[in-house]
């Protein structure tokens, strides 16, 4: 029997969506209730987490002395056991009791699952403890999405030796949303969208993002959410937005640039 190529089965879309630290304990129920309509719609989708506030708390409790810089969180040996443990141990269990409770499938899972996250040292002068990601292990995330289990996945890489390396949860968002050639990218954080003189932008260019970079109307921990949203694009994202809880904000696109 021959099929034709109009009755191939079309591949799944797949959304990435990642949760600002300080979201974590402010989901609404509108949020899952967003989310379950997009599961309804035939839309896959994969969870990226960050732990930020949590993480902040327990290096004060311990007084360990941490810093970021242009939004990267500077990880010493010491702090990078409790990036570890906090966010494998306590925010990603959490999170996945949340959304099974809620009413989704969800399992967690960190860089060293599957060898999921390969990565090597950023720039240790700089940043110490803090990975770049070099390989993305996409079979237990295709496995998962295949059995409509939703992966929530916390942003701890690990060296071809296995050495813990903390990463920017934007930037394993976007490697991630790449490596399973997902439809889009929401970034959601207490801000919905990108504001420029009080005003949240609708739909922005990569022109737009870099001189907003420059006179500092963008800065801070946006930086590598609005880069990491050029890089998705760059490499064929279609749609990259930074979203509230009601998963609407401002879209990045490179539609009416000129090629």
């Amino acid at each position: 029997m021959t099929t034709s190529k109009s009755m191939q089965p079309t591949a799944p879309k797949r959304q990435v969506i990642k949760l600002g630290g300080s979201m974590l304990d402010e989901l609404s129920e509108a949020f899952f209730d967003r989310v379950k309509e997009l599961q309804q719609a035939g839309i896959q989708l994969l969870i990226v987490h960050g732990g930020g506030p949590n993480i902040n708390q327990e290096l004060a409790d311990r007084n360990i002395t941490s810093s970021v810089i242009n939004g990267f969180r500077v990880t010493s040996k010491e702090a990078i056991g409790v990036v570890q443990s906090i966010l494998i141990g306590q925010v990603n269990p959490s999170l996945v009791h949340r959304f099974n409770r809620e009413g989704v499938k969800a399992t967690g899972l960190s860089g060293f699952d599957a060898n999921l996250l390969t990565c090597d040292v950023l720039d240790f002068e700089t940043y110490g403890y803090v990975g770049e990601i070099q390989q993305v292990q996409t079979d237990i995330l295709d496995s998962l999405l295949e059995t409509g289990v939703v992966p929530i996945i916390s942003c701890i890489g690990a060296t071809a030796e296995g050495e813990p390396l903390n990463i920017n949860a934007d930037t394993v968002a976007s490697q991630i949303a790449l490596a399973v050639e997902a439809e889009s990218l929401l970034l959601v954080t207490d801000t919905p969208g990108i504001r420029i003189e009080d005003q949240t932008q609708e739909k922005v260019m990569p022109a737009d993002i870099q001189r907003w970079i420059k006179t500092e109307d963008i800065y801070g921990g946006m930086i590598p959410k609005v880069q990491a949203a050029i890089e998705c694009l760059e490499a064929g994202i279609p749609s990259v937005e930074i979203v509230g809880q009601q998963l609407t904000g401002t879209v990045i696109t490179n539609e009416g640039a000129i090629a």
